[in-house]
């Protein structure tokens, strides 16, 4: 079996490594270069094929339509795009003899769209996960090939949480593989109606808003902490990083619970919120540290 390969992130290494285990040749692996202006904190797949003596290039957006007469040339039995950051044209997934195939991190048909793990936190979930999929021209619609829950407990972080999901990406494509090199595509409905769609998120939006619960802001704080870019809070006029918070344990008598916002007391600071109860911020520091 012969793949073209689009991949990035530490999904990207991960289920790679997983097609070479599995004897899958790929002939040429699409990739990001990274953004200098982004903490790159995550595996590179660039490097993975440089140990590995795999051809890759690193294209922008615009020039993916000139990349069809390669690839229809490769003639590849199945495309596979692990954390790749753009849409992927039509007459690119049409070069692949057998199937396009997309590991998605959550559980579709929940959370499609882009930053699914700091949604899910977000949003409170306790279960998310990696799905393989039939890749359609709609994002995250296609059939589902296989999938793999992990937990997210409630102090874990985006970072914390994609490690699992990494994981369960490997564990995805081993369940599937012995199939798929078979030229089989195990598959079952994508239900678009039990789930949603989500768009990227922007660094203005871990401002947090204290006349939400404090459910919500510990959410918020867990699903963009560093090296994310944050959570964030003005502070005597100072924009402040709100790494790490906890709502558990003894709060002292003296906040004023009727007062949303920061609160020091006895030199630990906390925060008050909307439904009149209070966090503990265990971590900050200025934004501009």
């Amino acid at each position: 079996m012969h793949a073209v390969v689009f991949a990035y992130h530490d999904v990207g290494v991960n289920c790679l490594k997983a097609l070479l285990s599995a004897g899958i040749q790929v002939d040429l692996v699409i990739t990001h270069q990274d953004d200098p202006n982004e903490n790159v904190w995550f595996g590179s797949v660039a490097k993975l094929c440089e140990q590995q003596q795999i051809p890759y290039i690193t294209p922008d957006a615009n020039q993916l339509m000139g990349l069809v007469p390669q690839i229809q040339k490769l003639a590849p039995d199945y495309l596979f795009s692990f954390y790749y950051r753009y849409m992927i044209p039509a007459e690119l997934l049409a070069c692949a003899k057998i199937a396009a195939l997309n590991m998605h991190g959550s559980l579709l048909p929940k959370y499609r769209g882009r930053a699914p793990v700091n949604w899910a936190i977000l949003h409170g979930e306790t279960e998310t996960g990696a799905t393989l999929h039939i890749m359609e021209v709609k994002p995250d619609a296609g059939d589902i090939v296989g999938q793999s829950a992990v937990s997210i407990a409630p102090n874990e972080t985006a970072t914390d949480v994609f490690g699992k999901v990494s994981q369960a990406a490997v564990a995805v494509m081993n369940q599937t593989l012995p199939e798929l090199v078979q030229g089989h595509i195990p598959r079952k409905p994508n239900n678009l109606a039990q789930g949603s769609y989500f768009g990227g998120r922007k660094p203005a939006d871990g401002q947090i808003l204290w006349h939400q619960t404090a459910q919500q802001v510990h959410n918020l704080v867990r699903a963009v902490a560093p090296p994310y870019p944050g959570a964030f809070t003005d502070w005597q006029g100072q924009c402040m990083i709100v790494a790490r918070t906890s709502l558990e344990g003894q709060f002292p008598e003296q906040l004023d619970l009727q007062t949303p916002g920061i609160q020091l007391v006895d030199n630990q600071v906390f925060g008050v919120c909307g439904d009149q109860r209070a966090l503990a911020i265990l971590d900050w520091f200025p934004a501009n540290s």
